[in-house]
């Protein structure tokens, strides 16, 4: 069956691409930190014993979103994270978009003004044939999302 008309089958979550302000922005191996969460206050009515009232209050975002890639020569995402260290806040959109087996968007998630808040290089082993992994954390003021 062709991959537009399978509309039951749940999307793959191994092809996927990250973009800052609308420019691609290098593979990724893993993205992580896409959560929201509705904070609830609660109400006890007199006269009602069999429960208490779950208010929903603001949204917030429990986690930073975590971009994981094999380190490159590219040093756009390094240079962003250092003007962050010295003082120079640039807020810049972000999306993930989920891309089915043909290469095709399906889903989007988008980060309003996202910045640099954790850099983690990787771990060196000279026993090791495995890929250097950077690692850059974003804070953010929300998430929006959009079907293809």
């Amino acid at each position: 069956m062709p991959e537009s008309n399978r509309k039951g089958d749940p999307y793959l979550s191994f092809k996927f691409r990250v973009e800052l302000d609308g420019i691609w922005s290098g593979g990724f191996s893993e993205v992580s930190g896409l959560q929201v969460e509705i904070e609830t206050e609660d109400y006890r009515e007199g006269g009602v014993n069999e429960y208490i009232h779950k208010l929903a209050g603001p949204a917030r975002y429990p986690s930073n979103i975590i971009l994981k890639h094999g380190l490159l020569d590219a040093v756009q995402l390094w240079e962003w994270q250092q003007a962050i260290v010295k003082g120079a806040i640039r807020r810049q959109s972000a999306s993930i978009i989920l891309m089915n087996s043909a290469g095709k968007d399906q889903w989007r998630w988008n980060c309003r003004d996202a910045y640099p808040v954790r850099w983690s290089g990787p771990d060196l082993r000279a026993g090791s044939a495995e890929v250097a992994i950077e690692t850059l954390e974003l804070a953010h003021r929300g998430i929006t999302t959009q079907s293809a």
